[in-house]
């Protein structure tokens, strides 16, 4: 655990301007699964009509985040605008990656999933990652092969592409690490 740098409080992250990060409660869930809903939007008008099909993300999903304590809301000026899961390893579906490898398997890692915001909200990937990487140098995580927004903007922090995983229900996922050293 030598290589994994936490600190003791991660409930607040303050941005330069108004931005906060804090941890989802469940009187929350409404507006998170109205964020949620604007994702989706903004997947299938990009052509990513594959993902988060149906009811996923659901309220149980958010619900079982938050009993990880890895729930987190990003609220801008008192509102909220983004939702993310961040959650310590190990996660099962990063056991197997195939055509390609982990930058580091051996080292514990966190996890970001579920990242989703409102269309008129910019900078929130790089306001996501400036609070989990100071939590964490190690970073995992997968996308749909369509969502061409979200491969975009990880390869922009510096995400290294390291192969495909697959969900529990079987579909094929992009994932991708990042280490600070």
């Amino acid at each position: 655990m030598a290589h994994l740098r936490r600190k003791k409080k991660i409930n607040t992250h303050t941005h330069k301007m108004s931005r906060t990060i804090r941890k989802a409660e469940i009187a929350d869930i409404p507006v998170i699964m109205k964020i949620m809903e604007a994702a989706k939007s903004i997947m299938r008008s990009s052509g990513n009509m594959k993902q988060w099909t149906g009811s996923y993300p659901s309220e149980e999903i958010i619900k079982a985040d938050m009993k990880k304590n890895g729930a987190y809301l990003l609220i801008d000026n008192n509102t909220i605008v983004a939702y993310f899961a961040f959650l310590p390893s190990p996660e099962p579906t990063y056991d197997k990656i195939y055509n390609g490898n982990w930058i580091d398997n051996t080292q514990p890692y966190y996890v970001v999933h579920r990242i989703a915001s409102e269309p008129h909200t910019h900078q929130i990937f790089n306001d996501i990652m400036q609070f989990c990487f100071s939590v964490t140098n190690n970073i995992r995580i997968d996308t749909h092969r369509d969502n061409t927004i979200m491969q975009h903007v990880m390869q922009k922090y510096g995400f290294t592409y390291c192969g495909i995983i697959h969900i529990a229900n079987g579909d094929e996922r992009v994932a991708f690490q990042k280490i600070v050293e």
